[in-house]
């Protein structure tokens, strides 16, 4: 049986003092609630830098866009952030939206550590 294509998963893990959450499937209106909530409690913890990986996403809607809006906005003072988005599924509409720029998005994990750390 194949997963719900409209359903994503939320995997986090700390890199030093980053946090990094990995999301893989379909963001959008149905399932952006989850990220909001993963985000939320990222923040919370107050790490050094905050990392969102859409390297797994599939498809990530306007709803998905804005809350990383949102919660790139409601950092504090000090803590990082960064996405991970490479592909006509996530940097491409993040780009052509304009908010590539303002998110901090890279093509790779890597460059996403180098970036908030650096």
């Amino acid at each position: 049986m194949s997963p719900d294509p409209a359903t994503c998963t939320i995997d986090e893990r700390r890199i030093g003092a980053v946090t990094v959450l990995a999301v893989t499937g379909t963001v959008d209106m149905i399932t952006s609630p989850q990220l909001e909530a993963a985000l939320t409690a990222a923040i919370a913890e107050t790490p050094q830098a905050i990392i969102v990986d859409l390297s797994a996403v599939d498809f990530l809607a306007s709803t998905g866009m804005g809350v990383l809006v949102a919660a790139h906005d409601a950092l504090p003072a000090g803590i990082r952030f960064a996405v991970v988005a490479d592909g006509p599924a996530t940097s491409r509409p993040l780009d052509l939206i304009g908010f590539a720029g303002v998110l901090g998005v890279v093509p790779t994990l890597d460059a996403a550590l180098s970036a908030v750390t650096g």
